[in-house]
């Protein structure tokens, strides 16, 4: 979203259609960031059984790579300020894929854990470059449209690369899936090869901007608090959600259906949101914390049979798949003069929620119990409504 070039749109001479196919390469190399980054989730029993670590060790796995990418997403910004920034966003991606099929043959946990990290650079890096690549690709009358097909790579990934993940890693084990993820990020890397213009920068941002805006701007901050409050909650529990089902007796074959269904709502969740956050985003993101609080807490409190544990990861998928469009809204709007910098700092705060909420979820889940996660996931977002009482006056920004 953070972007070290300019914010002008491509050149009018340029062939929309030649425009669109680079959008499309860097919407699925942000796909497949992103899957690998939360991989992990559909595998954690897995790995940590293949590898003898606990389910909560095995969440380093998510924990390691958004630590990583928050740090990453201002840093690979400002130190390829210089770079052409279709070299940068190639070589992210090649060591993305890479990195996971280093994972699919590692013999230790360290290993996969290395990996990872390098992972975390790749993510946070394209992450926070992509967001203007679209203003140098297409036409102006295009550019919104080809924004939201960019950024809709990271919800698909959120929604259907997890759980797509997670079938392949039941069929033929969590290495191939891994293995699959990464040749995935290669073939985008082929298609940015053949696809994409040069990009040479033009300006960079600096780290000083970052402080300012936050400083200065009450929707931001309001913007970064609601997100650290939901992201860190829904991983926290979502993390583990494959032990969770399992604890409540589904069949660990019905675990990768069940993230389908998950996707599937999170996709209708996404068009819902769309639809409600011009006129309506504090109502919105009101609405997300109070469906994922109540689909954690049933989820607590039950033991549903499979249809039972579908219909609860349905409203958890509505929920989640509503987050994207509604905090990136919510981030854009509140400082539409500090774009880039402002959503730097979403980059940041949102891996790094991702990074706490699997950290969190494995100390309680080793030292208290599996369910807790969805007690504390469940408090943490409805924090977020007393957040939004108080944010009127930062609505007004967020909705000008």
């Amino acid at each position: 979203m953070t972007t070290a070039d300019p914010l002008v749109s491509a050149d009018a001479g340029r062939s929309p259609v030649k425009g669109w196919l680079a959008v499309l390469a860097v919407t699925l190399g942000i796909f497949s960031l992103m899957t690998s980054e939360l991989l992990p989730v559909g595998l954690l029993t897995q790995v940590g059984s293949a590898l003898e670590v606990s389910e909560g060790t095995a969440g380093l796995m998510v924990t390691v790579p958004g630590l990583v990418a928050a740090v990453a997403a201002p840093v690979v910004t400002v130190a390829t300020g210089r770079l052409d920034r279709r070299v940068v966003l190639m070589v992210l991606i090649g060591l993305m894929g890479a990195a996971n099929l280093a994972s699919a043959f590692a013999t230790s946990f360290g290993v996969v854990l290395a990996a990872r990290f390098l992972i975390g650079i790749s993510v946070g890096g394209f992450w926070a470059i992509a967001g203007g690549i679209a203003l140098r690709l297409v036409p102006e009358k295009h550019v919104p449209r080809a924004i939201a097909v960019i950024f809709g790579g990271v919800e698909a990934a959120s929604v259907l690369g997890v759980p797509t993940g997670t079938f392949i890693g039941d069929l033929s084990g969590w290495r191939t899936a891994f293995a699959a993820v990464g040749v995935l990020g290669l073939a985008a890397l082929t298609c940015m090869v053949f696809l994409m213009p040069a990009l040479p920068a033009e300006r960079t941002i600096t780290f000083a901007e970052l402080p300012r805006v936050f400083r200065g701007n009450a929707g931001v901050r309001a913007g970064i608090a609601i997100t650290f409050l939901v992201i860190t909650g829904h991983f926290l529990a979502y993390t583990f959600v494959r032990p969770i089902l399992q604890e409540d007796g589904v069949d660990a074959g019905m675990i990768g259906a069940l993230l389908l269904a998950f996707g599937v709502a999170g996709i209708c969740g996404n068009f819902i949101a769309g639809a409600l956050v011009v006129r309506r985003l504090r109502e919105t993101a009101a609405g997300i914390a109070v469906i994922l609080t109540l689909a954690m807490v049933l989820l607590a409190v039950t033991e549903p049979s499979v249809v039972g544990a579908g219909a609860l990861m349905i409203l958890w998928g509505l929920g989640y798949g509503a987050v994207p469009v509604t905090f990136q809204t919510w981030i854009l709007n509140a400082a539409p003069d500090a774009a880039e910098a402002a959503s730097s700092l979403y980059v940041s705060t949102f891996n790094l929620s991702i990074a706490l909420g699997a950290l969190l979820g494995g100390l309680a889940v080793d030292g208290i119990a599996t369910t807790s996660v969805l007690w504390i996931g469940a408090t943490l977002a409805l924090l977020t409504l007393l957040l939004l009482t108080p944010a009127r006056r930062a609505r007004r920004h967020c909705q000008r």
